[in-house]
């Protein structure tokens, strides 16, 4: 039966997680970091999280959140995570499902939202380890991972595939910047481009730059990383930001985190692009970073520039819509 959350089934969600989204590539979960990436978010909502009982025992587990402040987050519920125990094409196991499921779409409605969505914006950063790698991870799925039990109900439950998200990776070893690159940054050079890492005394415009660009998110990490240091790759065009890649972070588990890419519209078709996100790789190899993941959508001309730099497509996620009757 269905049940509503209570903090008592922790434990058992936390051993329904290990055995079942595991075989989606989730990484394990523990105490600590269930506690950090659903208990203690700021948008964690108890009335948003669900679990199926069976005999008494915890046999699935579905969470969502909300929060007016996010992005869509006025009229968009979120969609986090649906576990079962047992097997996924089983009339059980799709009644648990569907249930489920049903229970975080009334639960938006009660709040108003008019759309249920699986999207990179959610704040429940759920990590996952890349396929063929010694536990080598990514710090959050973007969406659902096409293939998986909850991908398959999304698309019978009448959920739209908006876009599919290409996971890249790439192990660093001895990456060089090619001939190719440095021809093209000669160019820039020319035209008065230039691209290194930020400093304060020579580069200005950042917020600008970043407003133009208009992503929430990079307004705020960008502009944090070269407000306290962090290193940031800038493309100037005399001293002006146009572009940035970064910020440069080695991350403990040795992967070099990024928030992303970005160029000026009005300063594209100079090779930019291609020579910040090959000047970030660079960077991190500088500081010893093992490897480096990210995700882009399937149809961004930005993957030719990461394939050119080596990255390999190792896992495929579905961004998805639902609007919900009112």
């Amino acid at each position: 039966m269905l049940a509503a959350w209570d903090n008592r089934y922790a434990d058992d969600v936390i051993a329904l997680w290990n055995k079942m989204a595991v075989r989606d590539s989730y990484k394990e979960m523990t105490p600590e970091s269930f506690s950090g990436i659903f208990l203690n978010n700021p948008y964690f909502d108890g009335k948003n999280t669900f679990v199926w009982l069976e005999d008494g025992a915890v046999a699935g587990f579905a969470c969502g959140c909300t929060g007016d402040d996010l992005p869509l987050g006025d009229i968009a519920g979120y969609i986090t995570c649906i576990v079962i125990d047992g097997g996924d094409a089983s009339i059980e196991s799709q009644h648990r499902y569907k249930t489920m499921l049903a229970a975080l779409e009334m639960r938006f409605r009660e709040l108003g939202k008019k759309q249920a969505d699986v999207l990179f914006f959610n704040p429940m950063q759920l990590p996952w380890y890349i396929p063929g790698t010694d536990r080598h991870e990514h710090n959050n799925a973007p969406g659902v991972p096409i293939g998986s039990a909850l991908h398959s109900l999304l698309l019978q439950s009448g959920y739209a595939e908006r876009a599919v998200e290409n996971a890249m990776y790439l192990k660093l070893g001895s990456f060089e910047v090619p001939e190719s690159i440095l021809a093209k940054e000669a160019q820039a050079v020319e035209d008065g481009y230039t691209v290194e890492l930020f400093d304060r005394d020579k580069h200005s415009g950042i917020r600008e730059m970043l407003d133009a660009l208009g992503n929430p998110l990079w307004r705020k990490e960008i502009g944090e990383s070269c407000e306290n240091g962090t290193p940031v790759v800038i493309a100037a065009l005399r001293g002006q930001a146009v572009g940035f890649a970064g910020p440069v972070i080695r991350q403990a588990n040795g992967r070099g985190y990024f928030a992303g890419i970005g160029v000026h519209p009005e300063h594209e078709g100079h090779g930019l692009g291609s020579s910040l996100f090959f000047r970030l790789c660079e960077a991190f190899q500088t500081i010893g970073t093992d490897y480096m993941s990210l995700y882009t959508g399937s149809n961004n001309p930005a993957i030719r520039i990461y394939e050119r730099a080596g990255f390999k497509t190792v896992k495929q996620f579905a961004i998805m819509r639902r609007e919900l009757e009112q």
